[in-house]
């Protein structure tokens, strides 16, 4: 099974690329490969770019890898409670080539913080949205105070959350067979 991991976030020290890293790597007899945004930077999306610069070669790439996957593991980084501006662009790019930007791939949704809520309110809004763009969301999993639950290294070292993303993938894998 191939698995298309990445954060939606264009952090260099990213946590949820940390975290979709390391669930995607839990996957047994998978091919993983893990994407980082910044490969995907485009200008700013308006229409008149549009118009300018066409349909660009990086939106048209982001959705082949989506479609090249059997399962994505996708780590969503909150701002303001909200999508990540990197990760809004390439989507806002990528849908005015396809609006199914997933590909109706079955995906495991997360996202994680540094606080107690561990990005509820950008996996809510992706959880509502997402599946409008093609993602068959299988699981959610939401991992909070990121400092406090993983360590570089190990993962996540709190037993149960570490246990319930685990049984989320075993549930995953089960359903894929």
């Amino acid at each position: 099974m191939k698995l298309i991991a990445f954060a939606g976030s264009n952090s260099s020290t990213s946590i949820n690329k940390k975290l979709a890293t390391y669930a995607a790597t839990q996957f047994k007899d998978s091919e993983v490969e893990v994407l980082d945004l910044n490969d995907f930077e485009l200008p700013l999306f308006s229409v008149d770019r549009e118009k300018v610069l066409g349909q660009p070669k990086l939106a048209h790439d982001f959705l082949n890898k989506m479609k090249s996957a059997d399962l994505l593991v996708v780590s969503m980084a909150e701002n303001n409670r909200n999508y990540s501006v990197a990760f809004k662009n390439i989507t806002d790019w990528a849908s005015r080539i396809d609006v199914n930007i997933f590909a109706g791939k079955p995906m495991l949704l997360m996202a994680t913080s540094p606080g107690a809520r561990g990005g509820a309110s950008v996996l809510e809004i992706a959880e509502k949205y997402f599946p409008r763009y093609g993602a068959k969301i299988l699981k959610t999993f939401s991992l909070p105070s990121f400092e406090e639950n993983f360590k570089d290294g190990e993962g996540i070292v709190n037993e149960d959350l570490k246990n319930k993303l685990l049984q989320l993938i075993k549930e995953i894998q089960n359903e894929q067979v």
